[in-house]
């Protein structure tokens, strides 16, 4: 697909709330997990939830059918705006420290 040494530039960081845009779970949202910047996707909890069968080893000791959250693609989620609750883009500013600072496009408002 791609070659191993892209580094794609993510403005989505762990511990942010999104919500998927698009496929089986549009609408839905959750906090990312982790992000991968090499495959340009992100780990959300609860969301891109799959089976897989597991032969006993010493982290499952009975094996089994295990769930594990997949990664989702960056461009198919969208960080939420927790006053409106409704997706936003992501910007840049430089605050008065002279800092840069992420901003929702929706509102201007200071990502925390």
């Amino acid at each position: 697909m791609n070659d191993s040494k892209s580094i794609y530039k993510i403005r989505l960081k762990k511990g942010d709330t999104v919500m998927v845009m698009t496929g089986k779970y549009k609408g839905k949202s959750g906090k990312i997990v982790s992000t991968h910047p090499t495959k340009n996707t992100v780990t959300v909890e609860g969301i891109n939830i799959i089976k897989k069968a597991v032969k006993p080893n010493r982290q499952y000791p009975q094996g089994g059918i295990i769930e594990m959250t997949k990664p989702i693609a960056v461009s198919k989620v969208m960080i939420v705006e927790p006053t409106t609750k409704k997706p936003s883009r992501i910007g840049y500013q430089f605050d008065k420290d002279g800092k840069k600072v992420r901003i929702f496009k929706s509102t201007g408002k200071e990502i925390k």
